[in-house]
């Protein structure tokens, strides 16, 4: 095998040097400042240790990984790598710098690879004799656990460069997802909904943060709520990749980040690595809004609840009266649907699975019978959900998020970043979301995604709901279809 080079001995580059050590490779990790090198390889020696104690590596493994790294002083150490990867910070003149020193020392055939989250991979090779040996290998935080890594290629990057990097990734027991070198890639492109649409309804007053973030998980899915995710990553980090991917985007409202993120980062509330951002690291976490139990009305609510349904667009709840109807969200408010009745129609927030969710958000018209809404409360308490009752808004809040996320994801197909294969694997396994997006939007239906946008942009910003023609061209419906026509 060949060596391997890590340039940048921070947390993500002694977590690459360290992958590639137990893969078989010998590592040369180089980082300028003084001691930064030694103290990574030190680290990376304590993790193995840990894992033999664990039983998750074997001592022998550990050992020979740690014989294969080694810290070394100078950029004139990697000559004679056939991979160098960079890990250094998000700066292109510093990266450009480097690249330049890299090819004026590595030898023809070796591969020069930028861990950028961000920057242009043409911009980084700009002024390189040899460009097309120059792609991205993206890993994720921490690298030596988590399993994707984003090939990318620039304009200039011959195909033979990233097919190796792919098969690298592979061997180093890494999924590999190829992508085109446009701003944000595939998971800082499509992931921005996640955090900006929940910032954005924290900021009107619509929701609370841990009501929010229960949603997220108990109804949508998710492993984390995007601003328990947010606290976790950093708003530092979180806003200045929103800036990056807005910016590149020439200020596209869609991308536009949160107002209320920076002024958390303006105040030092950072999240957990500060002890404070939306939430206090060390006081209880709040509770979700959760509705009183309501006693079941057993004169009101007839037929199967929707515990064995799965899409939103197959669930019926089945209702016994005429006075109220219960329905899943198009987009469309619980209001809008009502209209002039004669019944009062209750929306419910979009679950990835409602034989599942152990949580569902509903919203009825701002004036309806106090004793409607209590009638669906316990109507879906009764089937063992916990309640939370949401403002009357267009998309509510998972439904929203959703359509937002398969938009994005379908757009970025659409521009050629990547196969909406590799968009959802990416999507699932650099952010751990529950359904890759595309194949999310493919199940819903893109006409219900279209319906959503086409919702929220009538109500709030029709620039930043607005449909792209290739969403509108998957949309086999483009007018929401009433469901309420011909109910009992």
């Amino acid at each position: 095998m060949h060596p391997v080079g890590v340039v940048g001995a921070g947390t993500m580059g002694a977590g690459i040097a360290q992958v590639a050590a137990l893969a078989g490779h010998e590592v040369r990790l180089h980082d300028t400042r003084d001691d930064a090198a030694n103290g990574a390889v030190d680290a990376v020696l304590h993790r193995l240790a840990r894992a033999v104690d664990t039983g998750r590596l074997l001592a022998d493994e550990a050992e020979d990984a740690a014989a294969r790294l080694r810290a070394v002083r100078t950029v004139d150490d990697l000559a004679g790598c056939g991979l160098v990867i960079e890990a250094v910070v998000e700066d292109l003149a510093v990266k450009q710098a480097l690249f330049a020193a890299l090819e004026a020392i590595c030898g023809p055939d070796t591969i020069l690879a930028t861990n950028t989250s961000s920057l242009s991979i043409d911009a980084i090779a700009d002024g390189l004799r040899h460009p097309g040996r120059v792609a991205g290998m993206h890993f994720f935080n921490p690298a030596p656990v988590l399993p994707l890594v984003e090939v990318v290629s620039g304009t200039s990057t011959d195909p033979a460069v990233t097919d190796l990097l792919a098969e690298t990734a592979t061997a180093w027991g890494k999924t590999p997802v190829r992508a085109a070198s446009t701003p944000g890639f595939i998971v800082n492109r499509v992931a921005r909904p996640f955090y900006a649409e929940a910032f954005r309804m924290l900021s009107a007053g619509t929701v609370d943060a841990a009501t929010a973030d229960a949603m997220f998980r108990e109804s949508g899915g998710f492993r984390m709520g995007p601003f328990e995710l947010a606290d976790l990553i950093g708003h530092d980090v979180n806003l200045a990749v929103g800036r990056s991917v807005w910016t590149a985007f020439g200020h596209d409202p869609r991308f536009e980040p949160s107002t209320l993120q920076a002024q958390l980062v303006a105040a030092g509330r950072l999240g957990r690595k500060t002890g404070r951002g939306i939430y206090v690291t060390d006081e209880p976490r709040p509770e979700p809004s959760t509705a009183a139990p309501v006693p079941p009305r057993d004169d009101a609510w007839a037929g199967d609840g929707p515990r064995d349904q799965t899409a939103a667009g197959a669930v019926h709840w089945q209702v016994g009266t005429a006075d109220v109807r219960l329905r899943p969200s198009d987009g469309r408010t619980a209001a809008q649907l009502t209209g002039g009745g004669p019944a009062t129609v209750v929306v419910a927030d979009l679950a990835l699975d409602y034989a599942g969710a152990t949580r569902i958000g509903v919203a009825a018209p701002e004036h309806a019978p106090r004793e409607h809404v209590d009638a669906v409360v316990g109507y879906l308490q009764g089937l063992g959900y916990a309640v939370t009752v949401l403002p009357d808004t267009p998309g509510l809040l998972v439904a929203r998020t959703v359509a937002m996320l398969a938009a994005f994801a379908a757009d970025a197909v659409d521009a050629g970043v990547a196969s909406a294969a590799d968009v959802d694997i990416a999507m699932r396994l650099g952010v751990n979301y529950p359904l890759g997006p595309y194949a999310w939007g493919a199940e819903l239906g893109w006409d219900w995604v279209a319906g959503v946008l086409d919702a929220l942009a009538a109500d709030d910003d029709p620039r930043r709901y607005r449909v792209s023609p290739g969403l509108r061209a998957r949309a086999t419906v483009t007018e929401p279809v009433d469901e309420l026509e011909g109910e009992p």
